[in-house]
């Protein structure tokens, strides 16, 4: 059976309450003078809340130690610095070297967008050691995550009906419901979640982490982001780029594109992720389970959604396994090389009729723990993305787009499609078509791509250094599976993202690692 706690913490590398309900770190106005100075009260972290992903409290630091978490007061809107304040949590592990050696804090944001770095530092704090060596390592709730003001939608029983709903219409019917559906799940947002809002965009987050680099006494930003977090990386070098200390995008966002070119190169990474199982699974010494070929494979499994729109099967009791939950259990699994396998086991049950492994993958990826608990990974990424983007898709501009996306991807083009309309009749206007990451006078940002990435397209890499600007990037190419680079493992990659984050010693221009 799949390791449903190691799935819930990559997922994270993705409940209602009253309109008058106090925002989470309200506060009475601190002066923004006096946020920068202000001090953090660190103390050993709790379990995870429930929008955090729930769970135990994070296991003792290996050597001794605790991971120590703290709440950062920052302005609620940072164009009023001097108004109302919420808190953004705070977690890190004190360096493991000697003082003398630290160079200061790492911050980390590990994507999403809304993802809880809280609950994923200490999740992947072991593949994050040798950097301990010379950096506290640090992580946060973005503002509208976890306990960092999270916005609230849908109540979990909400959301368990939320998910399984049908998110590829084939016909006009269907298309009103899934529009009706959005208009609900945003209307949600909006009467429990009003007052922050306004408040996620990217912007905002990057100016969070540079008054914490002040609140953490450091006079540059050293920053490890991932996925999304290459995109708020980019965004702090455009607005601080001579904050900027040794800064790695890893699984890099392409900041060029609008929300539709991005779906689009989702569509085309995840069908070469699935290209890529179905071929390696076919090329081993043992039979494949789950098909002769690699064109079996995917007829397989083409096959097996098809089925589940007509009649799903028995998926994680009393739910079932719907051809959306299928569909977005499928994609999870793909996010890893390491998730193959649970990949293989859900599809071999699945044709069997039992719907369990494919389930759980797919909560894994909607942030649903075991006893029915959702974090609001959904409902903090779709109030972020929609505060980013500009643009709004209607039903008919979406279905005169889905040919290409199925073209892109048989498999994941109409589901990715149908996306776009996550936005529509959302309550605050997007603030533009793609984000600005330009960052002429920042120090070197160490740019990193997986050739094999299917959330984050490798020629994104490449959109992002000429997007940050001349004498800005530097390159390094992972030819591997899954997304991102430095934790797959891959020795080379790691060594040479350490190098710079240790020693500041920069990879040659277009070094490739395989």
């Amino acid at each position: 059976m799949a390791n449903s706690s190691r799935l819930r913490a990559a997922a994270l590398a993705t409940t209602a309450v009253l309109l008058s309900a106090p925002l989470a770190g309200c506060g009475d106005g601190i002066k923004d003078s006096d946020l920068a100075a202000q001090k953090l009260d660190w103390k050993d972290c709790p379990a995870p809340s429930e929008a955090e992903g729930g769970g135990s409290a994070p296991s003792p630091l290996p050597h001794g130690g605790t991971w120590q978490c703290a709440t950062m007061q920052a302005p609620l809107d940072w164009n009023k610095p001097k108004g109302d304040t919420i808190g953004i949590a705070l977690i890190r592990a004190r360096t493991s070297g000697p003082e003398s050696k630290r160079i200061g804090s790492l911050v980390f944001n590990f994507g999403g967008p809304g993802g809880s770095g809280v609950s994923s530092l200490p999740a992947f704090g072991s593949d994050y050691a040798a950097l301990r060596t010379r950096y506290d390592l640090v992580s946060f709730d973005p503002r509208g995550v976890g306990r960092s003001a999270p916005v609230k939608c849908k109540s979990d029983a909400q959301l368990d009906v939320f998910f399984q709903q049908d998110a590829t219409p084939d016909d006009s019917a269907e298309r009103a419901a899934l529009l009706n559906r959005t208009k609900q799940f945003n209307a949600a947002c909006e009467q429990n979640s009003r007052k922050i809002l306004p408040h996620v965009a990217t912007t905002d987050a990057a100016r969070d982490m540079d008054l914490m680099r002040q609140v953490l006494g450091d006079a540059k930003l050293h920053y490890f982001g991932i996925s999304y977090g290459t995109e708020l990386g980019g965004v702090y070098a455009h607005l601080f780029p001579k904050n900027v200390g040794r800064a790695v995008l890893d699984a890099v966002v392409d900041p060029t594109q609008n929300p539709e070119q991005s779906a689009l190169g989702q569509a085309r990474g995840f069908q070469l992720a699935l290209n890529n199982f179905a071929e390696d699974c076919t090329s081993k010494a043992t039979e494949c389970p789950v098909g002769d070929t690699p064109q079996d494979v995917k007829n397989r499994i083409a096959k097996l959604l098809n089925d589940l729109e007509k009649k799903p099967i028995p998926g994680i009791p009393p739910r079932q396994l719907t051809q959306t939950a299928a569909t977005n259990g499928i994609a999870q699994s793909l996010y890893s090389k390491d998730f193959w396998e649970y990949l293989t086991e859900g599809l071999e049950q699945a044709y069997e009729g039992d719907g369990k492994v494919l389930m759980l993958l797919s909560d894994a990826m909607n942030g649903r723990s075991e006893d029915g608990q959702y974090s609001n990974i959904t409902a903090a990424n779709i109030a972020i993305n929609c505060a980013d983007q500009k643009p709004r898709y209607t039903a008919d501009q979406v279905q005169g787009k889905v040919p290409e996306f199925r073209a892109a991807s048989p498999l994941f083009g109409d589901y990715l499609a149908w996306g776009l309309v996550s936005c529509t009749n959302w309550p605050v206007a997007g603030a533009a078509d793609h984000p600005d990451v330009s960052a002429p006078g920042s120090a070197p940002i160490l740019v990193v791509g997986n050739t094999g990435d299917p959330a984050t397209p490798y020629e994104g890499a490449r959109k992002m250094a000429e997007a940050l600007g001349k004498g800005v990037a530097v390159e390094l190419t992972y030819k591997g599976q899954g997304h991102g680079a430095y934790d797959s493992g891959n020795k080379c990659v790691q060594a040479a993202v350490n190098a710079y984050l240790l020693d500041g010693k920069k990879p040659k221009a277009g070094k490739v690692c395989s």
